[in-house]
């Protein structure tokens, strides 16, 4: 009786031990995959006759997410994000033409408008078979992005607008020099704007509105002026600087835009932006009900400072997208 006991004991002891190494085993290999796919990988692309470097993490078989930066940026703007996105859906993080990673083709071979912006999103998004999607934009990818909604309505899941204007009232004085340039687009006044190329305009751009200047990383605002001094990128950004006007005479096709589909639409907006007011924030609420704004303490650059809480509010919005 006494060995039986013995053999029944040991017997449970090795079930137990097998059953805890076998959990243990599926929770590493769950572990693993949930790494593999939070893995942010670094791709290249041709999409409109121009190499596109993107960022991608995230299940491909999961909604998917479209990250447009801005001025003076690239994805790598995105990188604390990234992470926390990934978790719910497959990210996708271009450099726009002139930007980043991506190719610089001379502003006199290749026409640098907010058209030809979103054309060149148009064919990343066509070589990658996207049927639908969500756009997060930000600065110069608000224009880039809602053009792509006007011509793709049926293909956007929802909106992010991270300082992403589309009302006039969300444009600052800080504007002025540039709407002087869109007025008259002589050399003197194409000239004047060239100190907002410089090293000084692009710190002030992540540092001013920020209360703790201790959470801007170096390289965010080093690696920016470094694609901002290669040869030739300069012109790219006056050229640019003279189209947004286009994106101004667009705002009410934006505007109706909203108010036809009502997409679901969450404005993250930085409250001390220098350039872009709240009041354009505000503006998304006034043409679509399913609009939610939600401010930061912080500048332009919110993502900088608040990627966690700007994470979270996004994946509290959205939700479970259509794939």
């Amino acid at each position: 009786m006494k060995i039986k006991n013995l053999i029944i004991t040991a017997f449970t002891a090795i079930t137990f031990v097998l059953g805890a190494n076998a959990q243990s085993a599926k929770n590493s290999t769950l572990k693993n995959q949930t790494m593999e796919t939070n893995q942010i990988h670094y791709r290249n692309i041709k999409a409109n006759g121009l190499n596109i470097f993107y960022r991608e993490a995230g299940p491909k078989n999961a909604p998917t997410i479209l990250l447009l930066h801005g001025y003076p940026t690239s994805s790598h703007m995105f990188r604390n994000l990234i992470p926390t996105l990934s978790t719910k859906y497959h990210v996708l993080a271009p450099d726009l033409p002139g930007f980043g990673f991506s190719d610089m083709p001379d502003h006199t071979q290749f026409k640098y408008t907010f058209d030809n912006l979103a054309a060149t999103m148009q064919s990343f998004i066509d070589e990658l078979g996207l049927k639908r999607f969500a756009i997060y934009i930000f600065d110069y990818g608000a224009p880039t992005g809602l053009r792509l909604a006007l011509a793709n309505p049926e293909k956007i899941t929802g909106i992010v607008s991270q300082n992403g204007n589309a009302y006039e009232e969300g444009l600052s004085t800080g504007w002025n020099p540039i709407q002087k340039y869109w007025q008259d687009s002589s050399k003197e006044n194409r000239d004047a704007l060239r100190d907002f190329v410089k090293e000084k305009m692009t710190k002030f751009q992540y540092f001013e509105g920020v209360s703790d200047p201790s959470l801007i990383a170096p390289e965010s605002y080093t690696l920016d002026q470094q694609t901002l001094d290669r040869p030739g990128n300069v012109e790219i950004q006056l050229d640019l600087m003279l189209d947004y006007r286009t994106n101004v005479a667009l705002y009410p096709k934006f505007q109706a835009y909203f108010r036809e589909y009502k997409p679901k639409l969450i404005a993250v907006w930085g409250n001390k932006d220098p350039f872009f007011l709240p009041a354009g924030a505000e503006g998304y609420k006034r043409d679509n009900p399913n609009a939610i704004v939600k401010f930061y303490n912080t500048g332009h650059f919110a993502l900088e400072t608040h990627a966690k809480e700007i994470g979270k509010d996004v994946l509290d919005f959205l939700g479970d997208l259509p794939k």
